[in-house]
């Protein structure tokens, strides 16, 4: 069997900037939360307000990203002091190691042309809560939808001059042309383009990052397009296009970020434990579970494990304090990939039972719920093995999905 693509393609005919992808991106369908969850995992919750909101630029639509900053005074954020918060985040190996690539990229980038050593480097604008999101956000979503890599058209760097921190500077801005020649970035001509910039460093250095081939994609059959607006206006439709061919993504499964909270405990009992599991699933979890484990000095313990949505974990925090006797607890992000289900109602001879189909991309599966087994094995006096054995024989048309539910 072929493999699965795991590309997507960037259009960039009026060149690339962060948010640009980003918007892309969120119109291409990634949830939100993907990209504000690794955010907040890192104190910046409070920093920013995302604001995607549908567009048009010369008679065609697409999502135009915002960012609001909410910090009355931001904080300096030089690379000397980014590097290590990144590398510390509590972020999935992959988004760490690719957040790290993009700055450490820019960084050397802006260290050439202003002829001073990485650490030194002062980001004005890549240091800047919107370029974090940018970046981050980006990298997020792309592993979010299972892309390891991008094929992407040269884009444009623009021409005429651009007012930074620095004062009036040339464009292509100078981090740009650095970054296109360190790692042998075409750059489309901008003749005919209003004087002003196209792309923009943290744009071309995602770019940088992301892709593995330049020019046209391969012969393939688009499944989702997403469109991301630019800010300005231009004398055309200012955006960038970013699509998946079809059959890309492992097994038609969706990757989400989840959060994973854990504590050990060995001083509560099992009925206070057994209530704060409970409490921790009323409160939204999707998962706890309990380990044995063995402590310092002999102790035993449970450790005690919480996975939840990534955007729960305040709510979650709260009842761990209120009904646990532990004095801390870990976070962290991780990445879980999940099957597209449905529910439904198989037909049988005990009569109707719910249960779920799940599309594992090389056939369909059907799991009975348990509390039908359970229901059928005491009314029926059969034993759950039988049961199973029994449902997994029936032929495909004894199930009848529930309507308008779509894997």
């Amino acid at each position: 069997m072929p493999s699965e693509p795991t590309w997507a393609y960037v259009d960039t005919p009026t060149g690339v900037a962060g948010d640009m992808l980003l918007a892309a991106l969120l119109d291409l369908g990634v949830p939100l939360e993907v990209v504000t969850a690794p955010l907040a995992a890192i104190g910046l919750a409070e920093a920013f307000s995302l604001q995607p909101q549908v567009g048009h630029s010369a008679g065609l639509r697409g999502l135009r990203l915002g960012v609001e900053l909410l910090e009355s005074e931001p904080p300096p954020r030089h690379w000397r002091s980014l590097s290590p918060l990144l590398q510390q985040a509590p972020w999935p190996e992959p988004l760490r190691r690719k957040v790290l690539q993009v700055f450490s990229l820019l960084a050397e980038a802006e260290a050439h042309v202003h002829g001073v050593n990485a650490e030194q480097v002062h980001f004005h604008e890549v240091g800047a809560v919107d370029a974090l999101v940018d970046v981050v956000g980006v990298c997020a979503a792309l592993l979010h939808l299972g892309i390891e890599h991008l094929i992407a058209a040269p884009p444009p760097a623009g021409h005429g001059r651009v007012s930074t921190a620095h004062g009036l500077l040339p464009l292509p801005a100078p981090a740009v042309l650095e970054l296109a020649r360190r790692h042998a970035i075409p750059l489309a001509s901008s003749e005919g383009f209003p004087a002003g910039e196209l792309s923009t460093p943290t744009g071309v250095a995602l770019l940088a990052a992301w892709v593995s081939r330049w020019g046209a994609p391969p012969e393939h059959t688009p499944k989702a397009v997403g469109v991301g607006l630019g800010q300005r206006q231009l004398d055309r439709a200012n955006l960038l296009r970013l699509w998946q061919p079809a059959g890309s993504g492992r097994c038609g499964a969706a990757q989400e970020t989840v959060l994973l909270q854990q504590c050990q405990i060995d001083d509560m009992d099992a009925e206070a434990l057994a209530f704060l599991q409970q409490q921790l699933r009323e409160a939204g979890a999707l998962e706890v579970f309990a380990q044995p484990v063995q402590m310092k000095k002999g102790r035993t313990a449970l450790a005690i494990t919480c996975i939840a949505r990534a955007d729960e974990g305040a709510a979650l925090r709260r009842i761990w304090w209120r009904h646990s006797s532990s004095l801390g607890l870990r976070e962290t992000l991780q990445q879980r990939w999940v099957l597209p289900r449905r529910s439904g109602t198989l037909t049988t001879p005990w009569g109707p039972v719910r249960a779920k189909q799940a599309d594992t991309g090389e056939g369909l599966r059907c799991k009975p719920e348990a509390d039908e087994l359970a229901r059928l094995a005491c009314e029926h006096q059969l034993s759950w093995a039988e049961l199973r054995a029994q449902l997994a024989a029936l032929p495909p048309e004894a199930w009848l999905p529930d309507p308008e539910e779509e894997l």
